[in-house]
């Protein structure tokens, strides 16, 4: 199959190696100077990119998905599947789901439900839209476990977002523990703390956290910004995840080097 990568980052670059190893035919864009994985013919220009693909997989942030949408439309080839992987909100994933069903594609939200730099490819999915069945049809046989719900595009990241309303703030939570443990002298015992209230491996996950915070922070804050807006839009109150946003937000705008420890004083 000829499939279209757009955004060849950490996420991104993993499908794309995933796929060729599987032997499609995979052609990849992204703006920025990252690594093009083996076997992936990288192209400038989503117009370009898309051209002729069966399949396009968006791998980017959620703040660029309508943009990137925007600049495909039009080239997409008849009846191609866009499968938007970022974390927008339902209703971005609504709209955006329209835009290309009236340029006779098919659309797919697709929530990542893990871990990407644990599982690659093999990460759990959840789509929906009218897109979905192909995206399973394509990433199930890489080892993926691919839930499709038979609901409109948005019902997926609907479904994550929630998710993520425990996950993230857990993760901010777990930042400013440690945080402040570090700034009183007792890190270990605060971590010791947490880890045993987390199962199985605990500490494996608290490193885990930790590192996902500092390095996604602001893909992060703008999945909890879209999650209290979600939250919002079901008249639920949203002050953990409109913490949590913000507190993504201060981190993102630190200068941090990959593996380093993070200041404990607050912006």
């Amino acid at each position: 199959m000829k499939c279209t990568v757009i955004g060849l980052g950490e996420a991104g670059g993993s499908y794309a190696a995933a796929l060729v190893e599987a032997g499609h035919t995979v052609a990849g864009t992204d703006p920025a100077a990252v690594t093009t994985p083996d076997g992936v013919t990288r192209i400038d220009g989503i117009a370009e990119a898309v051209t002729d693909a069966e399949i396009v997989l968006v791998l980017t942030s959620a703040a660029v998905a309508p943009a990137i949408c925007e600049a495909a439309l039009g080239h997409l080839a008849p009846g191609a599947c866009y499968a938007d992987f970022t974390s927008a909100s339902p209703t971005v994933m609504l709209t955006l789901a329209d835009r290309v069903v009236a340029q006779g594609g098919a659309f797919a939200d697709v929530a990542i439900l893990g871990p990407v730099p644990w599982h690659g490819a093999r990460t759990p999915l959840m789509v929906s839209g009218v897109g979905g069945p192909a995206v399973a049809e394509l990433l199930r046989p890489l080892g993926a476990p691919v839930e499709v719900l038979d609901e409109p595009a948005g019902s997926a990241m609907a479904h994550k977002l929630l998710r993520s309303v425990f996950m993230k703030g857990l993760a901010a939570l777990i930042t400013e523990a440690v945080e402040a443990g570090r700034a009183a002298g007792y890190e270990t015992w605060i971590r010791d703390q947490i880890a045993a209230q987390l199962a199985g491996d605990g500490h494996a996950v608290v490193d885990r956290l930790l590192t996902g915070t500092q390095t996604h922070a602001r893909r992060r804050a703008q999945e909890m910004y879209d999650a209290a807006r979600y939250l919002a839009d079901l008249d639920v109150p949203a002050t953990m995840s409109t913490a949590t946003y913000e507190s993504h937000r201060r981190i993102s705008e630190r200068e941090i080097t990959p593996g380093s420890a993070p200041s404990a004083r607050a912006s």
